[in-house]
């Protein structure tokens, strides 16, 4: 087996390599003693603290320009991804960061494999990209919803089946495990909101005029699927959580515990990459010296 680039960071939320994985066994919420107005203190300042040294470590990562970092966020609507990604990216450079959001696929984008589109939006080494939804759609909303595989007029005979979808997981292990040979660091996040607590925030964009924008019926609709949508989370989860590209459900009816633990373990893979500036020759220091005076003597 090839070396893997990082050893993920410690944490009780951390997706089993080994198939264990149970949707109805991972907490939504967080441990009782980090509940509360205090724990909520607690995480802001917590939260603001790894924000910043995630902004150093960014800038190291940029210099060395030898790794790039990918974050990956699947979750349920409304379970809080933009806002996490906003809040535990705030202080990096938006020089060094690259957001992408994957909606339906275009008729371009279907007439290759369900890869190709996301290959096209990796970051650069030396950047942090983020997947707001990702190439993990094809295993769960397509999934869900078996028109959309009919769509892709794949030359099976019959798009449905387990055998896709473990043939899919597959595909993505490879696919995941060739980039981290090649100096990605992957880390994905399964946002993991309870029914009651999305319904609770679905009521709220409606009730309040400043998030109206945010309601969009359709969300009522995925959520009449939610069976459906915790079994393909669950085998999804199950089958894909590896060393090289680990999973994390993180409990998401909490957003201040939520934030913070997402900004330590970013901040903790970052810091494990014992990230440096690049060394100067000594070449090269002399010749700074000399241009130095010349500015000097200007």
């Amino acid at each position: 087996m090839s070396r893997i680039l990082f050893t993920p960071p410690a944490s009780d939320y951390q997706v089993s390599t080994d198939g264990s994985f149970r949707i109805r066994k991972a907490p939504t919420k967080p441990p009782v003693g980090a509940r509360g107005d205090e724990a909520k203190k607690d995480n802001q300042k917590a939260l603001k603290e790894h924000v910043k040294v995630i902004s150093e470590l960014q800038a190291l990562l940029y210099a060395a320009d030898r790794h790039s970092v990918l974050l990956v966020f699947q979750a349920m609507d409304a379970a809080g991804k933009d806002g996490t990604i906003r809040a535990v990216l705030s202080g990096v450079n938006p020089a060094g960061c690259q957001v992408q959001s994957f909606k339906s696929p275009s008729s371009r984008e279907l007439d290759h494999d369900f890869l190709w589109r996301i290959s096209q939006a990796l970051p650069e080494r030396g950047r942090i990209g983020v997947f707001n939804r990702s190439h993990y759609e094809e295993v769960l909303a397509v999934r869900v919803h078996p028109p959309y595989l009919e769509a892709q007029n794949l030359p099976t005979p019959k798009a449905s089946g387990t055998e896709v979808w473990k043939n899919r997981h597959e595909s993505i292990n490879e696919f995941e495990k060739h980039l981290a040979r090649n100096g990605t660091v992957i880390l994905k996040f399964f946002l993991n909101v309870s029914k009651e607590e999305q319904r609770v925030r679905l009521l709220a964009r409606i009730d309040e005029p400043a998030s109206n924008w945010k309601f969009d019926p359709r969300d009522l609709r995925e959520r009449e699927l939610w069976p459906q949508y915790m079994h393909a989370f669950e085998d999804t989860l199950r089958s894909t959580s590896t060393p090289w590209a680990p999973w994390y459900a993180i409990p998401a009816d909490d957003k201040a515990f939520m934030r913070r633990e997402i900004a330590r373990l970013v901040r903790e893979t970052m810091e494990g990459l014992k990230l440096k500036f690049p060394k100067v020759s000594s070449e090269q220091l002399a010749e700074m010296k000399r241009l130095r005076e010349v500015l000097a003597a200007e």
